[in-house]
């Protein structure tokens, strides 16, 4: 039986699918902090981490966490999980391409006693993503 660190963890995935962000940020303590480390990113408080999910929703309006499995750690619970979309929207400099997006995650919820969540983070590469968006050549492109 999944622990309720792990159960809150797939319920925020649940909640981002549905574009429930409020939902999301209920479980946060005031002070939760969370870093993007692939763009190098930091977002703070429930507001801050809303925005960074707009942000993917904006670029990606079907975007959804898929296959999500859940490592149980006590107060920290690892996921790794595909995240998928159409790009139908701009992302930062980049205009959208229509083009769709297939690519692991791995995200990392710190838990206090209460089961509120205080930080996280999420890895994933960039480079894959933009080449599978037609924006960067792949490496077998760029050799040519």
């Amino acid at each position: 039986m999944a622990s309720r660190n792990v159960e809150t963890f797939r319920a925020a995935h649940h909640a981002f699918n549905r574009r429930d962000f409020d939902s999301v940020a209920s479980r946060m303590v005031d002070g939760f902090f969370y870093e993007d480390h692939a763009r190098g990113m930091t977002h703070r408080g429930r507001d801050g981490f809303k925005q960074f999910m707009q942000i993917w929703v904006s670029a990606f309006s079907d975007a959804t966490v898929c296959e999500p499995r859940y490592i149980d750690g006590g107060n920290v619970v690892v996921a790794e999980f595909r995240g998928r979309g159409v790009n139908d929207g701009g992302m930062g400099p980049f205009r959208a391409t229509g083009r769709s997006m297939d690519l692991p995650f791995c995200e990392i919820l710190r838990f206090d006693e209460s089961g509120r969540i205080v930080s996280g983070g999420i890895y994933y590469d960039v480079m894959t993503m933009l080449t599978q968006l037609g924006i960067a050549p792949s490496p077998a492109q760029s050799e040519r």
